[in-house]
């Protein structure tokens, strides 16, 4: 819409509304454009880390809360670049005998006065808009690694395409964090279910766990994903910001956490073994059929 038009629906003089305008796409709840504003979004667009920052943020410590309770004293992972990451490594600080490999600064600066957590920075190219080394100097530094774990999280998730980014170097690079592990840990607030990107990082099938908040009543799009996600075998743990652990005992009715998990061996091999998406000339992976999980109907009554 254009301010003119802005101004004569709320009443108010264009320069208000140009300051309002201003406001809002700090918090990422719209895009400004050249006399008017636009919804944001779309396969292309991006929000840079001031945005990111602002948006869902109660729930992003809700789900690193509970995304910590997955990490064990000792354990070697890899986390990904992203606001709710970087929420998930100030709680890793305080476990014991880490060793956390990322191509994020932000990551390495929230572990960095952590003394019983070593942390091991990809080489690469930084790329300011989220604080994260990308290109072939980051992909060929995780070459032959292998962790337990890897927690990345990005701009959509989709229960056909699974998750995805809008950008062509961070979605490589995390291509090679997944590589790496023998668990692929998703951490994506509700905004982000239903959501579709540029360019995909982890297919759905290679997904282990997903951890992400209750969403509100009305989003009916987040719920539906959800009970698709599950029905493909993806491990869902939900948190209404009670800040419970994966450790917890399961939940009873009426709990706002629910943790569906997944019947039997999640896979055989590691997701480098013939991770190729279709996008980079590959084939998809083929196999048995995998388990359905079900999750609960996640909107309040």
């Amino acid at each position: 819409m254009s301010l003119r038009e802005l101004a004569r629906v709320v009443q108010t003089s264009e320069v208000t509304v140009r300051r309002d305008v201003r406001a809002l796409e700090a918090e990422g709840l719209l895009d400004r454009r050249h006399g008017g504003a636009v919804l944001p979004g779309g396969f292309t667009r991006e929000s840079g880390f001031p945005q990111k920052s602002h948006l869902a943020t109660a729930e992003k410590t809700a789900i690193a809360d509970l995304a910590a309770g997955l990490v064990e004293e000792g354990e070697a992972i890899v986390v990904g670049a992203g606001t709710t990451t970087q929420e998930l490594a100030r709680r890793l600080a305080r476990v014991p005998g880490l060793t956390v490999v990322t191509n994020s600064l932000l990551v390495a600066q929230a572990l960095a006065h952590a003394n019983r957590v070593e942390v091991v920075m990809t080489g690469g190219t930084l790329r300011g808009s989220n604080y994260a080394l990308v290109g072939s100097g980051a992909e060929q530094s995780l070459h032959g690694l292998r962790v337990s774990k890897a927690f990345l999280s990005g701009s959509g998730l989709t229960a056909e395409r699974g998750l995805s980014t809008s950008n062509m170097l961070s979605a490589s690079v995390d291509r090679a964090l997944v590589q790496a592990a023998t668990e692929v840990v998703v951490l994506a607030d509700h905004t982000k279910l239903g959501t579709d990107t540029m360019f995909q990082t982890v297919p759905t099938e290679f997904i282990t766990r997903l951890v992400t908040d209750d969403p509100p009543p009305h989003d009916d799009r987040a719920a539906t994903e959800l009970q698709a996600l599950a029905d493909q075998g993806v491990q869902i743990s939900v948190t209404g910001g009670t800040g419970m652990t994966a450790a917890d005992q399961p939940p009873v009715r009426g709990d706002r956490r629910r943790d569906v998990p997944l019947p039997g061996p999640r896979r055989t091999q590691s997701p480098g073994a013939n991770l190729r998406p279709a996008s980079l000339g590959g084939e998809q992976p083929t196999g048995t059929e995998r388990p359905t999980a079900r999750v609960a109907d996640l909107r309040r009554r």
